[in-house]
């Protein structure tokens, strides 16, 4: 049976957060009264999560309801309402509409915000329920026939097609120009804020059943990404970010930082990678917009594709829009600020990493 949205917890009661290490998992499964075998998936499935804090605990898994809908079941220790505003978020933040408790069946619906709410807020909603659409799109259109080569030797696929559909069908509530990679340019005035899609980044790395392909999504105005939302469909993993507000990988926040890995989209034809002295490692995984993330986690020094064609904006923007809220950078071959256009045709290139100074330096690396 579903139940009405309470008032949201008082001011003042103790946080709960997504447990990161073995001691808070091993901790909640006391107070929960489970073993901590129970709960120590959470810590390496991003499709699960235990919050923890001084008012209790709660173990939370995405699943799809039979009836098509995504949601989150939880099992709370004594005293954790479904309607505390840490388990909404983890439930909005995982494209899911309904949070439902693991043993009696009572269910609450996870609210959507309110229409004057900042457009980043509305953004980042809309982007993770457009990116839960994707995932059943891409599934199902999987073995469709429709493959194509695009004009510059991309792949487009069926899926790809399910995916733009699925996507736009959501975010075109934001009531904001949207440029995707599967339809024409819309025009966008100077000061108008646009959303830029990429709704199954990684398309060969999907055929061919190699992880991982992605949803991207950003908000984007006066050249400046806003806000973006990342999910590596292939393993659940997802990302997001906003200006000012900080970036999370999985419900826990980010920032980037200084490192020995750079990744790069694939070497280029009949050349060697070109990477600064204090590269250690190289990485290619075929998905730009989780490479991204991947910067703007840590998981990476940087990122670039300054001794190659470029790349497309609906390709970058969400990862970057992660990356700037998690405190990176991205420029130019020139060294200065990258300001992205309304323009899925055109390619650009450009570095990213956790600073300034590491951006320069792969600059001079690589130039």
């Amino acid at each position: 049976m579903a139940e009405r949205i309470a008032t949201p917890v008082a001011a003042g009661q103790p946080d709960l957060r997504a447990a990161t290490t073995g001691a808070q998992v091993r901790a909640a499964a006391a107070r929960m009264g489970v073993s901590p075998n129970a709960l120590a998936p959470a810590l390496l499935d991003p499709n699960a999560r235990v919050l923890v804090g001084d008012a209790g605990c709660a173990h939370l898994r995405r699943q799809w309801n039979p009836d098509g809908t995504p949601e989150v079941v939880v099992l709370p220790s004594p005293g954790i309402d479904l309607t505390r505003p840490e388990i909404l978020a983890a439930a909005a933040g995982w494209g899911c509409e309904r949070v439902r408790h693991k043993f009696d069946d009572r269910s609450v619906s996870v609210p959507a915000p309110a229409e004057d709410a900042p457009l980043t807020v509305r953004f980042r909603h809309l982007a993770a329920l457009a990116a839960s659409r994707v995932e059943i799109a891409v599934a199902l259109a999987r073995d469709d026939a429709g493959d194509t080569v695009k004009a510059d030797g991309s792949l487009s696929l069926a899926a790809d097609d399910a995916a733009d559909r699925a996507a736009v069908a959501v975010l075109g509530l934001l009531g904001v120009p949207i440029l995707s990679e599967e339809r024409p340019d819309r025009t966008v005035r100077d000061s108008e804020p646009w959303v830029v899609l990429d709704p199954l980044d990684g398309t060969g790395n999907f055929r061919a059943g190699v992880p991982p392909w992605a949803f991207s999504a950003a908000l984007v105005q006066h050249g400046r990404p806003l806000a973006g939302v990342v999910v590596d469909i292939s393993s659940g993993r997802r990302w997001e970010g906003a200006a000012g507000a900080g970036a999370w990988r999985d419900g826990t926040p980010v920032r980037a930082r200084e490192g020995t890995t750079v990744i790069v989209p694939s070497a280029p034809a009949g050349d060697a990678v070109r990477v600064p002295p204090s590269a250690r490692r190289i990485r290619v995984t075929g998905c730009t917009a989780v490479e991204l993330c991947l910067v703007a986690d840590g998981s990476a020094a940087a990122w670039h594709d300054v001794d190659r064609g470029g790349t497309h904006v609906h390709d970058v923007a969400g990862g970057l829009a992660v990356l700037a809220a998690a405190g990176g950078v991205a420029l130019t071959p020139d060294g200065e600020p990258l300001l992205l256009r309304p323009d899925t045709e055109t390619l650009i290139r450009l570095v990213a990493a956790g600073s300034a100074g590491t951006a320069r330096e792969l600059l001079r690396g690589v130039g």
